[in-house]
């Protein structure tokens, strides 16, 4: 390198190749119940309506914190299985469940979780994520129309009991 300097050629310089990653969504199927009521392709318009589509939930034996993700129609357009936890509790950060809702370009949002003990009363916890969430879809303008909790006896509404 010193000698083709000597004679007045400068070395080629060096080239390096730049990597970055790139994300792209990528959706796949997922069959989330068989005998599907036949309104299930309808919007979701009641707690009582998605309660039904997934009342399966209240069989899992850890829990399941699911994000309906809908459009501006309120038609349901991904499901989003956030978080599998243990028998009483799940990790649910607001960070997971907004990441793949804007993935999908989601006008608002619809959470479900499961109580593998069957009781559907919200803990502490469950009230306190429910409205962070609530404060992150704000700031990212995805409504959170609802938070139900699904149990052997039936469901919590987070939205028919004034919490949301």
């Amino acid at each position: 390198m010193e000698n083709m300097t000597l004679f007045g050629l400068e070395p080629e310089p060096q080239t390096k190749k730049i990597c970055i990653r790139s994300i792209r969504a990528i959706f796949s199927n997922e069959v989330i119940r068989e005998n599907a009521p036949v309104w299930v392709k309808s919007t979701c318009t009641s707690a009582e309506n998605v309660f039904e589509l997934f009342r399966d939930l209240a069989k899992e034996a850890k829990e399941n914190f699911v994000a309906l993700h809908l459009d501006a129609k309120n038609r349901i357009i991904c499901f989003d299985r956030v978080s599998i936890g243990s028998l009483s509790a799940s990790i649910v950060h607001p960070r997971e469940v907004y990441k793949a809702a804007l993935l999908s370009s989601a006008a608002a949002v619809l959470f479900i979780h499961n109580h593998p003990s069957g009781d559907t009363t919200p803990s502490r916890e469950d009230i306190e994520m429910t409205k962070r969430l609530k404060d992150a879809g704000e700031l990212l303008g995805i409504r959170v129309l609802d938070h139900l909790i699904v149990g052997e006896e039936g469901y919590y509404s987070f939205a028919n009991n004034g919490v949301l």
